[in-house]
């Protein structure tokens, strides 16, 4: 055969190959038990099937938020995570769990688009006799380790003047359930939007209550107030007051603006399809980009623009 018909026919393989190649996408979550890492394994599913598998997202399980951007340091291409934009706020100012870190380093990160909020939940056992925080004195709190939840639930337990009262448990979230019916722990902390699964797994298996916060409780938390209505969780026939903080997913300068643009289109033609598969989709508009304090990467400005989508100024 021929030199330049070798050549002709390698040719025509790399530009199919090249057709049918994806772009792959990192998408770091959460803890497998919860809701944020369910939210991930759909948006990757659905953003593939709406960008006709131009895009490829692998989910990957994290310990939390503050791992997702301390992550931004060392990844490179397309990372994308989910966090809270006030973790994004301490990093860019040396604040906190980032008092070690150089600010430099996080520079690089932009906004995409916003996902169904935090949801703080105190799940105790029914029989266990606690039905307010205060009631927690002497008992034990599991609230696992190194995420947000962890971290917002000892604020908490400290804020409302608990600290030396509660016995706080720093193992993992995965064994909280398991825990909460053997009678191991009389109760755990969790965040996530809600319905959110390992509430759902332990309201299904035992008899469950969540602890409500008074107004005053939740002002001293400096968080939003949200209700989480009666009958979401089995057994549970009340409306649970609690706090709330905004999610959003990002990404950082290293992806392209195609690519960037392909994502955050492929998220919101999908977002019809989430709505189906849960709930919590429902809360997410455009109206939500309010809450990011990041610039958007350019290729999400870019089709946010091309919607005539309402951008604060500072986004831009």
């Amino acid at each position: 055969m021929k030199l330049s018909k070798i050549l002709s026919i390698a040719t025509i393989c790399a530009i199919a190959l090249s057709a049918n190649a994806s772009e792959r996408i990192t998408l770091k979550a959460a803890k497998s038990t919860s809701s944020y890492y369910q939210m991930a394994v759909q948006i990757g599913e659905d953003v593939s099937k709406a960008s006709n598998k131009d895009l490829s997202v692998t989910i990957e399980e994290s310990q939390g938020s503050v791992q997702n951007v301390k992550e931004v340091k060392k990844r490179k291409g397309n990372y994308v995570f989910t966090t809270p934009p006030a973790l994004i706020g301490l990093a860019k100012n040396k604040k906190a769990m980032f008092k070690n870190d150089n600010p430099e380093d996080y520079a690089k990160i932009r906004s995409l688009f916003p996902i169904p909020y935090l949801t703080m939940h105190m799940v105790v056992r029914a029989d266990s006799g606690i039905k307010t925080f205060s009631d927690l004195k002497g008992k034990s709190l599991l609230i696992g380790k190194g995420s947000f939840g962890a971290k917002e639930a000892k604020k908490y337990i400290e804020l409302f003047g608990l600290k030396d009262d509660v016995k706080l448990i720093g193992a993992e979230l995965s064994g909280a359930v398991t825990a909460l019916k053997n009678g191991q722990i009389d109760g755990f902390a969790t965040s996530g939007s809600y319905p959110a699964p390992n509430v759902i797994e332990a309201s299904a298996s035992d008899k469950i209550r969540l602890l409500s916060m008074t107004d005053e409780q939740i002002a001293k938390t400096k968080r939003d107030k949200i209700i989480i209505p009666a009958g979401t969780y089995t057994g549970v026939d009340e409306d649970v007051e609690t706090t709330t903080l905004p999610v959003g997913v990002y990404t950082t300068t290293n992806m392209s603006e195609e690519t960037a643009y392909k994502l955050t289109k492929a998220f919101w033609e999908s977002k019809p399809q989430l709505e189906k598969q849960n709930i919590w989709w429902k809360a997410i508009t455009f109206k939500n980009l309010n809450m990011f304090k990041t610039k958007l990467h350019k290729g999400a400005l870019k089709y946010y623009m091309e919607v005539n989508a309402t951008i604060p100024q500072s986004l831009k």
